[in-house]
């Protein structure tokens, strides 16, 4: 098995994927909206993964809700933002932890019909004024105690419901000022003033999965981006003390690109050896290098250079979907009644 997740192109798998995916035998796989068009197509999908895996595969997507949702209607249910619960929280605190259970809940019962077993939530980066909106709205909010205890009810839905969940941005992503996506982003703060990002982190721990952030923390390595410092991720594993699967982000990132990044071999181009990328994130100590954009010769090239996948990473991989629980039958509409009646009930009493 090799440490990778990897998307895929279309709708269904093409010959050249079945091809590479049956020689690498990845470690999982992510879904992205071009890859979902019906209950169906998505289920027959997931089953063809697992079918040419021959185990039950991780299958990821980033659910998270508003904008940041792969899964949109008809076919599927809108979700709330991670905002909708932190601005909750500051009147009623309970009520918004268990608005947000049942909404992991809710997302749980409509990932587990698809066969999909991994949501990319929760998102435990601590909003800040000066950061980018790339976060924004997706954030809890404001406060590292807030954002601990919705994170925390995610999970605990996510656990319940029978689906596993990745914490992110690791070590936090809240403070940066530029889209990881579009640029690498460089986090100047103090090692004191981090603390606050960190804090969330810390507090969830024992979450199964974890996905690193592509930003460059000067006071914990100036020279390379968190994904690809062996500094960071010790700090990750040591100091905040993570001990669960820790995935990169996605590798196709232009945070990556930039040779400021760091981490990457020598004589390497940054910028077009997604290889090198795969194998600068592994080599740092991520347990898992994350390739979405399904692009085969980018998927070649990593596929190339990948190792097999270590002890101690198979053995986190396993103990996380291990974690799941069963779920139940429940259907989505039912989590999703009891949360939107929650939410219903906070507005009337405030207003």
């Amino acid at each position: 098995m090799q440490p990778l997740f990897l998307g895929l192109a279309g709708l269904t798998l093409n010959d050249e994927e079945r091809a590479l995916f049956r020689a690498a035998n990845p470690a999982g796989y992510i879904l992205f909206k071009r890859n979902v068009d019906s209950p169906d197509q998505v289920r027959a999908l997931t089953q063809s993964l697992r079918d040419l895996a021959g185990r039950d595969v991780p299958i990821l997507i980033d659910q998270e809700g508003g904008r940041v949702a792969r899964l949109r209607p008809p076919h599927w249910p809108e979700f709330p933002t991670g905002e909708t619960f932190g601005l909750l929280y500051d009147k009623a605190p309970i009520t918004a932890i268990e608005a947000c259970r049942l909404n992991a809940l809710a997302l749980a019962a409509l990932l587990r019909d698809l066969g999909i077993n991994v949501d990319c939530l929760p998102l435990l980066d601590v909003r800040d004024t000066q950061g980018h909106d790339i976060i924004g709205d997706r954030a809890f909010g404001a406060e590292p105690m807030v954002v601990s205890a919705l994170g925390k009810a995610v999970l605990d839905g996510f656990q319940a419901g029978g689906i596993c969940g990745v914490v992110k941005h690791i070590p936090g992503h809240g403070r940066a000022r530029a889209d990881s996506h579009l640029e690498l982003p460089v986090v100047t703060a103090s090692r004191d003033e981090l603390e606050r990002d960190f804090k969330p982190f810390r507090r969830l721990a024992d979450a199964p999965m974890a996905m690193t952030a592509h930003i460059t923390y000067t006071a914990l390595d100036a020279a390379r981006c968190a994904t690809l410092s062996p500094t960071v991720i010790d700090f990750i594993r040591q100091d905040i003390g993570f001990g669960g699967l820790l995935m990169s982000d996605d590798l196709g990132m232009h945070a990556l690109g930039n040779p400021q990044s760091g981490g990457h071999p020598p004589g390497s181009n940054a910028l077009a050896d997604f290889g090198a990328r795969a194998l600068a994130c592994l080599e740092a100590g991520c347990d898992i290098a994350l390739h979405c954009s399904g692009d085969f010769a980018e998927m070649r090239s990593i596929v190339e250079a990948a190792p097999v996948m270590s002890d101690a990473a198979a053995t986190r991989l396993a103990a996380a979907m291990a974690w799941m629980g069963t779920g139940d039958a429940t259907p989505v509409t039912e989590w999703a009644a009891a949360r939107d009646a929650l939410l219903a009930c906070a507005s009337t009493s405030s207003a």
